[in-house]
C-alpha cells in the first residue's frame, strides 16, 4: 500500500534507514518527549535500531515528509495497527521550526485521500493525550471526532475516530472550497470540480427573493475568467464550520464560509452560506447540488 505521495509544497516517502539522522532529530524535541514519549533514542545507533524495528513490523507504516523544493526532512506521518484498537491509528509529528505552517494538515490529508482511493479503509482512530491541543485542532479539521477516553499503560488517552465516508466528504469539501483560491501566488482549479461533481449538478446561487442557477459549465466559465484576468485577485474562500448527515447513499452538509479578496480595485470580506448535497456512486461521493447565499450586511 505505502508509495511516495506529493502535493503542492511536500513530498512523502517511505521511512527508511537513510532517515537515521533525521529520526535522532525528531523523537529528541520537547513536543514528541511530552506527548508521544521517551524512547530513548540517545545515539544514531538507537535512532537506527528504532527505524529498523519499525521497519519489520507490518503493523506500521510510516512516511518521512519533505520540502519539495529543498527535500529537507521536516516530519513523519504514521499509519499504526495497534493490539487495542479495531482499526488503523494515524498520528503526526513534526520539527518545531515549521510548525503552524499547515504542514502536517496537507501531509496528513495526502494520506487520507491514498487510504480511501485505495478502499484500504472502513473507519480510523486517533489517540492523542487529552491536553495536546495542536493535535485535537488539526484532527478535528480532518473531520476526526472525539470517541471516547481509554487507558492504556495506565496512560490516559482520547480516542477520535471517523468512518471513509466522513473522511472522503471532508476531503471533497475541502478541495471545493480551494479550488477557487488565487491567493499566495497560487492559480485557481476550476476545472477540478468536474471530478468532484455529478455531470446533472444542480447549482443555485441565492440573493434574498432571487436565484440564479446554473449546470457545471455556465458555473465554472465565467469564474474562472474572473479568477484569471485580474478582475478578481487575491481570492480566497474557505469553510468556518460544518455540520454533516450521511446516510447510505445520500449526504447532506450545511457550511458556513468566508471568502475575501479584491474585486476590481476593492478589497471585500464575504460570509455566508453553503448547502451540499452528495451522492455515493461507483467511483465514490459525487457532489450533486449546490446551493449558496452571501451574508448581506
Amino acid at each position: 500500500m505505502q508509495t511516495s505521495l506529493k502535493s503542492a509544497r511536500l513530498q512523502l516517502h517511505p521511512l527508511s534507514t537513510g532517515d537515521t539522522a533525521f529520526i535522532f532529530e525528531l523523537v529528541n524535541t520537547p513536543n514528541w518527549l511530552k506527548f508521544i514519549g521517551n524512547r530513548n533514542i540517545i545515539s544514531l545507533g538507537n535512532a537506527l535500531g528504532y527505524i529498523q524495528r519499525i521497519l519489520d513490523n507490518p503493523a506500521n507504516i510510516y512516511w518521512v515528509v519533505k520540502l519539495n523544493d529543498s527535500l529537507e526532512s521536516i516530519g513523519v506521518i504514521t499509519l499504526i495497527k495497534r493490539e487495542y484498537l479495531e482499526h488503523p491509528d494515524i498520528g503526526f509529528a513534526f520539527l518545531p521550526k515549521y510548525y503552524g505552517r499547515g504542514y502536517a494538515h496537507e501531509a496528513t490529508r495526502e494520506v487520507l485521500w491514498q487510504l480511501l482511493n485505495q478502499k484500504s479503509i472502513t473507519q480510523l482512530f486517533a489517540t492523542t493525550l487529552p491536553a495536546n491541543d495542536t493535535s485535537i485542532r488539526l484532527l478535528k479539521k480532518l473531520g476526526l471526532l472525539y470517541n471516547k477516553e481509554i487507558r492504556v499503560e495506565n496512560e490516559t488517552l482520547h480516542l477520535y475516530s471517523a468512518t471513509a465516508d466522513t473522511l472522503e466528504i471532508e476531503y471533497i469539501t475541502e478541495t471545493f472550497y480551494s479550488l477557487f483560491t488565487n491567493k499566495y501566488n497560487r492559480q485557481a482549479q476550476l476545472e477540478k470540480l468536474y471530478s468532484l461533481c455529478l455531470k446533472n449538478i444542480e447549482i443555485i446561487r441565492k440573493d434574498g427573493s432571487q436565484e440564479e442557477q446554473f449546470n457545471i459549465n455556465t458555473f465554472i466559465e465565467p469564474r474562472k475568467k474572473l479568477l484569471s484576468d485580474g478582475t478578481l485577485v487575491e481570492f480566497e474562500e474557505m469553510e468556518t464550520s460544518s455540520e454533516t448527515k450521511i446516510g447510505e447513499s445520500i449526504a447532506h452538509r450545511y457550511s458556513n464560509y468566508k471568502k475575501s479578496g479584491i474585486l476590481n480595485g476593492n478589497k471585500f470580506d464575504t460570509v455566508g452560506k453553503k448547502y451540499f448535497q452528495f451522492k455515493k456512486t461507483p467511483y465514490g461521493w459525487k457532489i450533486n447540488a449546490i446551493s449558496w447565499e452571501d451574508e448581506k450586511k
